[in-house]
């Protein structure tokens, strides 16, 4: 069923776009506890999954969640997903957000679900209503991220850093359609009027909806391990889209052996990523490398006039030239 978001002008400029450690390790944990397909990370699954087992044994609260958390269509609670309040916020800072979450909130919230639901167990019942309800997810998804987010967080946050400067870029620079033209088939910009419309978003199930975000704007959640598009619409939270980032189901692109042997295989590969910008940390967590070897290789394709570099903000994000277009091109 559709839901419909009507925008005004003043909603373009307040929107933003966030990342949030803490979200991803609850969307991670789907996929790890077999609740969604794997889709792009199976591999990544399967080299995880003795470990999330084991986990899960000594955290039954990662079991339990499937009641109250994840279920798409039908209620949430929101305490064990803050919403992010920055670009990049630390895991810690929302891990510790959640921890804050007085337990009578938290159990409001678990009743209102489970009354939705189809019965728990009473071990299920029992660790939701519990008093210690609230530090067993925090404890549960600590673990869970420091076990096995971390390992991998650099090259996922790089990911999704190259999605926000991609679409935040095209909504500042040519609006609403332009964001969401390839965020999924199932989102579509409806205009009305010289300034107004309505974002449409094709849901899989539940009722017809419509929403107003009256200048709130929207938050856009880039995701790596969602693998269709979710809506955020009931309060504590502001209005949000979540979506899959770009690049997850491609592998990485690999540069013509001919152009390897000719400049090495790390700058080729630098010059393939380039496709999109980036900056040299996203790069290195691509490429696996330290900051100071993928340094050395954005150097030399410098010198060589085959990529160009503009700061944007603190950093430097850089890009190949029609030189570096042309030779990655064949």
């Amino acid at each position: 069923m559709p839901v419909r978001i009507e925008v005004s002008s003043q909603d373009l400029m307040a929107s933003r776009f966030a990342i949030s450690p803490l979200i991803e390790t609850m969307h991670a944990q789907w996929l790890l506890a077999g609740r969604v397909g794997a889709g792009p990370h199976a591999r990544w699954v399967e080299r995880w999954r003795g470990t999330y087992a084991r986990l899960a044994a000594r955290h039954p609260a990662l079991r339990a969640a499937a009641a109250v958390s994840g279920n798409i269509g039908a209620a949430n609670v929101d305490f064990i997903a803050p919403p992010p309040t920055a670009v990049d916020v630390a895991f810690a800072d929302e891990v510790a957000t959640v921890r804050a979450t007085p337990v009578a909130r938290a159990h409001a919230e678990i009743e209102r679900v489970l009354a939705q639901r189809p019965p728990v167990t009473g071990w299920e019942r029992g660790l939701l209503l519990g008093p210690e309800v609230v530090e067993l997810f925090a404890a549960a998804y600590e673990a869970l991220w420091t076990d096995i987010l971390v390992h991998d967080w650099a090259r996922l946050h790089a990911i999704l850093q190259r999605d926000v400067a991609y679409r935040a870029g095209r909504l500042a620079a040519y609006g609403w359609a332009a964001a969401l033209d390839d965020l999924s088939p199932r989102v579509r910009w409806r205009r009305s009027g010289p300034t107004g419309g309505h974002i449409e978003v094709r849901m899989l199930s539940g009722r017809e909806e419509r929403h107003r975000l009256g200048g709130r704007g929207l938050l856009f959640l880039p995701s790596a391990f969602m693998t269709t598009i979710a809506t955020y619409l009931d309060e504590p939270w502001p209005y949000a889209l979540l979506y899959p980032a770009r690049g997850l189901g491609a592998a990485p692109p690999r540069p013509d052996a001919d152009l390897s042997l000719l400049i090495g295989r790390s700058r080729a590969r630098i010059l393939a990523e380039l496709a999109e910008p980036a900056t040299t940390t996203q790069l290195a967590a691509l490429l696996g490398q330290s900051p100071g070897t993928t340094g050395e290789h954005i150097a030399a394709l410098r010198r060589t006039g085959l990529i160009a570099g503009a700061r944007v903000g603190r950093g430097v994000l850089y890009t190949r030239t029609p030189l570096g277009d042309a030779l990655i091109s064949g």
